[in-house]
């Protein structure tokens, strides 16, 4: 009932504009009439006098009778009304005007969805912009290599160190704490429990592999993933993890002991093509630390 009613609503206000148009076409017309009737009658009146009783026949603008100038005159504004009742109101009528209107508010709009999609790809650059700016500003994420490795790059011998050095273990306990720290299962299970005051990563193939206070990874680049919020991760063994990190890494923290020793886990060569020494720090054997042994740090060229 509520459309029928709108519908109807809309009827009747097309049919008032259509009345309300032609009652003004009628009183132009009638206008137009009248003016018409008017010319004549005063044309007649005018000849009359001119003419008929000589009035003003001394008068003679532009060589002819004053009465005839009057009536050219009369007849161009006749003209003119004729013009616009029949030509300019007929054509530039209501319907035209509101088709005008229309067509000049669609213009409108128009210009000014352009002016708006332009104005909200420059708030989508500027909004990139200010990302990217955030993103270049955030420090860059170092990925750590730390190991302990020998002369000959050994690291250990079934799945357990081969060495004590207070000053090493201290050191790496120094760099890791508070961050993130990589390893394989093998190297996990080497040590008693999962270190403390940081996050243990474990790579494994064991979906169902259950240890507390660790974190499950698939892959390396898993593991790498869960530790994307870390300035810093570590990679810390074993011998597969730290090869296959090599390509990645962007430092290596290396304690070389310089003995020789039987392993069956090593660390990979170090390619001085690829990698520059930066930092090392000398320590002698003594009656804590059997062999002698040198911190170094590498970063990658």
């Amino acid at each position: 009932m509520i459309f029928q009613r709108k519908n109807k609503t809309t009827i009747d206000d097309r049919q008032i504009d259509l009345v309300d148009y032609a009652r003004a076409r009628i009183r132009q017309k009638k206008r137009l009439y009248f003016h018409f009737v008017a010319f004549l009658f005063a044309s007649l009146v005018m000849v009359i006098l001119n003419i008929g009783l000589g009035y003003g026949a001394q008068i003679q603008p532009f060589g002819f009778p004053w009465v005839l100038s009057a009536a050219l005159l009369w007849v161009v504004f006749l003209l003119l009304h004729f013009f616009q009742i029949y030509v300019t109101k007929r054509f530039m009528n209501p319907a035209w005007e509101k088709e005008q209107i229309k067509t000049l508010v669609g213009l409108q709009e128009t210009r000014i969805e352009k002016i708006k999609r332009k104005l909200d790809k420059e708030a989508s650059l500027q909004a990139d912009a200010e990302w990217h700016k955030e993103e270049s500003e955030k420090p860059k994420q170092r990925i750590t290599i730390i190991a302990a490795a020998a002369s000959n790059h050994a690291l250990g011998k079934d799945n357990k160190l081969i060495w004590h050095l207070s000053k090493d273990l201290q050191h790496f306990k120094t760099l890791t704490n508070g961050h993130a720290v990589i390893m394989g299962r093998k190297t996990f299970e080497s040590m008693p429990r999962a270190l403390p005051n940081r996050t243990n990563i474990v790579i494994t193939r064991q979906s169902e592999y259950q240890a507390e206070n660790i974190t499950i990874a698939s892959s390396l680049s898993e593991a790498l993933t869960i530790a994307k919020d870390d300035p810093r991760p570590f990679i810390i063994g074993g011998g597969e993890i730290y090869k296959e990190s090599m390509g990645i890494a962007d430092e290596i923290e290396l304690t070389r002991v310089h003995a020789d020793f039987d392993a069956d886990t090593f660390f990979p060569e170090i390619n001085s093509h690829q990698w520059k020494e930066v930092w090392r720090e000398e320590h002698a054997a003594d009656e804590k630390h059997a062999h002698a042994f040198t911190f170094l740090r590498y970063q990658k060229i």
